[in-house]
């Protein structure tokens, strides 16, 4: 399985200063982020595209839109949606449509839906042994009559070290955050609980760059 994991890079100081959300990649307007999805062989599976918009800043919150593509290894698109974020004094808070996983995205992509927004928190100032907020999402779709309920809970997140990370896009110094996801999918009476362990390079003031599941690896792989 393929999350679906929003993304960014980059550290400006030492893991102990504040992030500014001006950093954010995420928070300029008309950037575009690339991710690569390879498989544990390191074979490329797909894509995810970022593209962001609608920058606004009023006191110390800024919010933006993110258009959000996903792509199969031909690049033939499977998916595409707007999803939104936010920044408040330094805390970085993303959308958590953005971790719906790569085959989830497309099969609810096709049909009407109705979420309940949850964001998933990045606090201004991290270190070693923190352990962070919880994240829940909810998406209910309503498939030619059938009706089908896909829930996603992050939790057990945990900032276990640093550690300095190379993809193509670059090198960024991080923090490493390990979490547990619970993914519950429902087809009318019928139940399937899928549950994984991730780890995840978050550069401060700049977002994910990288994240591991036992389906294989995201990486940023370009940034415009």
């Amino acid at each position: 399985m393929k999350m679906i994991f929003l993304i960014t890079a980059c550290l400006v100081y030492n893991f102990l200063h504040s992030q500014d959300c001006k950093s954010f990649y995420f928070f300029q307007n008309n950037k575009a982020i690339e991710l690569g999805i390879f498989n544990k062989r390191g074979d490329p599976t797909g894509m995810v595209s970022y593209k962001i918009s609608n920058v606004n800043t009023k006191g110390a919150v800024t919010t933006a839109s993110v258009k959000a593509e996903v792509f199969d290894k031909t690049r033939k698109a499977i998916s595409s949606s707007v999803n939104s974020i936010k920044c408040e004094n330094g805390a970085f808070m993303a959308d958590m449509k953005l971790f719906l996983p790569q085959q989830q995205s497309e099969q609810f992509n096709k049909t009407e839906v109705k979420t309940k927004n949850g964001y998933l928190e990045y606090p201004a100032v991290m270190k070693p042994g923190d352990r962070l907020k919880d994240g829940n999402f909810e998406m209910e779709a309503d498939n030619n009559g059938l009706k089908q309920t896909l829930k996603i809970e992050i939790s057990n997140r945990n900032v276990t070290g640093t550690e300095k990370v190379t993809t193509p896009a670059g090198t960024w110094d991080c923090l490493v955050i390990t979490y547990h996801t619970m993914l519950n999918i429902q087809t009318g009476p019928i139940a399937i609980p899928l549950t994984f362990e991730s780890t995840e390079w978050f550069a401060p003031a700049f977002g994910v760059v990288k994240t591991v599941n036992q389906a294989g690896t995201m990486e940023v792989i370009s940034i415009k």
